[in-house]
């Protein structure tokens, strides 16, 4: 399917994509373009942002570890044509380092990511669809604030290549982006705080911190007949961050 055949689709037979984590930041930029090239989406998660409101995305308000109301929108969806797992969550003040904590990130970032593909294997199977994950520039770095978060975006990189092959025979195409440093909610400590700021804007080698877009861009193009090729990857949208 071209991108002139998606867009030239009527709403009832337009493809689907769904988003986890799709009310909010990533998810909800996401989901606003692949909106524009066409797509039905249903977003999936527990929160949503005021730009959600009127941009024609299906909210569905569900928590992306809890198989049971999982399984329920799967059963909805016979044919998925795009799955993008943007959900997840990060704990700060030294909350990732007790065992509560730790466990409910990685519950959100990988377990949550890995129940969804596989609720919705049998739906992508049907389109030959197609998977973006959601690493991290911290899946390549460890983090003293954060350690489940980095572990979990790190499994992510890994999940994402398990299942590019596993998934392979159905003809669906799993890959993964990892964000660096983006303005949204989720960033704000960072963005916000006067000394690690401007010391991190230095660390980007473009000297700016991305916008959702840059993000939603490249989950377009992997998603897309110009993709067609490329599974199994983890594609870096971080400025140059991880290369310098």
């Amino acid at each position: 399917m071209t991108q002139t055949d998606i867009q030239s689709k009527t709403s009832s037979d337009a493809p689907v994509a769904i988003i986890t984590g799709g009310g909010t930041g990533l998810g909800l930029a996401t989901g606003l373009e692949l909106r524009s090239r066409g797509y039905r989406v249903v977003a999936v998660g527990l929160d949503t942002e005021p730009e959600l409101e009127g941009s024609g995305i299906e909210f569905v308000q569900a928590d992306v570890t809890d198989k049971a109301a999982m399984q329920e929108i799967a059963k909805r969806e016979p044919r998925v044509d795009v799955l993008v797992n943007a959900a997840g969550t990060i704990l700060h003040e030294g909350r990732e380092h007790t065992d509560e904590g730790f466990q409910r990130v990685v519950d959100v970032n990988l377990n949550g990511t890995f129940m969804a593909c596989g609720l919705f294997r049998d739906a992508l199977a049907q389109s030959q669809g197609s998977i973006v994950n959601f690493a991290s520039m911290w899946s390549y770095f460890g983090s003293p604030r954060n350690p489940a978060y980095s572990s979990s975006k790190g499994a992510v990189v890994s999940l994402t290549r398990s299942l590019a092959v596993a998934y392979a025979a159905q003809k669906i195409r799993v890959n993964a982006v990892a964000p660096g440093w983006i303005e949204t909610r989720m960033s704000q400590v960072a963005l916000n705080d006067p000394e690690r700021a401007p010391a991190l804007r230095l660390r980007v080698p473009l000297a700016f911190w991305g916008q959702p877009y840059d993000i939603a861009k490249a989950v377009a193009f992997l998603v897309s007949p110009d993709a067609r090729y490329i599974t199994g990857v983890t594609l870096p949208v971080d400025g140059g961050y991880c290369a310098a």
